[in-house]
């Protein structure tokens, strides 16, 4: 029978609002390494006084937002004098809100930071996190290539997010014919419609729903966007009035959100233990949710943590024009920036 796990239904976004506060804990004791990772990304201890930083995360406490709990665990926040709480509220449009400095900072893809650009938003993307888009086709069927979809009925959560954003993109880089496969909005439920074959694929996240069929003892064949087109993912995105007047606190946040990242890339098991304090329910899906976790990390991991290129802004904003998902293209060197990456 299928039993559905604890997911993700879109695009992780990540809000920050900072105001000054008080004194920071201790740091807590540093990993063991498990998994190879670049080398260590350190910053100053201070004892300053702390600005008070809410992290608005734009969904439930989850597994997947482990490398910002092993940071605020390990005291990273408050060493570059940041005292970090989280928001879990559902607020929309916060790339708007972030354009408008209502609020410094939030965790948005290339694509919602592409479109801000071009209607006059100011946003500013500066540390990626996710490396590779973490959207896939997945069915229990063969499936080797892009046109095998041709003729079936894939469901996708709706016409919108990251997971339209992927379908649009894989049937762009690829050449299918979008005409020629019946996308059916099924809303979050696509690793149950597959299951249980009310469609015959089904487009969501890599790391999500077809880990939870393989955890149902299933053989999920995938097709992952990453492998056709090299779209720019979630990262930490801010505005140019916050790097102009307080270019330190964006460093701040960089460096201590890539020391988690870091971390947990190393340490998946600790990584994992100290989620727990923040989602308590993945306990009860332990295996399942630690295989989640574990298969998130492929897409964090890059040579370089926190670097984005060029030529994957490029390759978005012109699949995003010719596709009709932008009406008009702007300056891609002012969409990011690497300044603020540990030297």
């Amino acid at each position: 029978m299928y039993k559905p796990l604890l997911i993700i239904p879109g695009l992780i976004l990540l809000a920050v609002a900072c105001t000054p506060a008080a004194q920071p804990p201790a740091p807590a004791a540093g990993p063991t390494a498990a998994v190879k990772s670049p080398a260590p990304i350190t910053g100053p201890a201070t004892a300053q006084r702390l600005a008070e930083v809410t992290l608005a995360m734009g969904f439930i406490p989850n597994v997947q937002f482990a490398p910002f709990y092993v940071a605020v665990e390990k005291g990273y926040y408050t060493q570059e004098g940041i005292q970090l709480t989280f928001d879990y509220g559902m607020e929309s449009d916060l790339l708007k809100l972030v354009g408008t400095n209502q609020l410094q900072f939030v965790v948005g893809s290339g694509d919602q930071v592409i479109l801000a650009r071009s209607q006059g938003l100011p946003v500013v993307y500066v540390m990626n996190w996710y490396r590779k888009f973490p959207v896939a086709v997945f069915s229990l069927k063969d499936l080797a290539r892009p046109q095998d979809l041709a003729g079936k009925k894939v469901g996708i959560p709706g016409l919108f997010g990251a997971s339209y954003i992927g379908w649009r993109a894989l049937a762009y880089a690829s050449g299918l014919d979008e005409k020629s496969v019946q996308l059916e909005p099924i809303g979050f439920t696509q690793a149950e419609a597959v299951a249980t074959g009310k469609v015959e694929a089904a487009v969501g996240y890599a790391m999500n729903e077809p880990v939870q069929l393989r955890q149902q003892g299933l053989q999920p064949k995938e097709i992952r966007v990453a492998d056709y087109i090299d779209l720019v993912a979630n990262g930490i995105v801010t505005n140019e009035q916050t790097i102009a007047q307080k270019p330190d606190l964006v460093r701040g946040i960089v460096r201590a959100s890539l020391r988690g990242l870091q971390d947990t890339l190393k340490n998946p098991e600790e990584a994992f233990e100290l989620t727990l304090r923040y989602a308590p329910e993945a306990a009860q899906q332990r295996e399942a949710q630690m295989a989640v976790l574990k298969e998130s990390l492929g897409f964090w991991q890059s040579d370089r943590l926190g670097y984005t290129d060029p030529k994957a802004w490029e390759a978005s904003q012109k699949f995003m024009k010719q596709v009709g998902l932008l009406q008009a293209e702007t300056d891609v060197n002012k969409m990011f920036s690497n300044d603020f990456l540990p030297k």
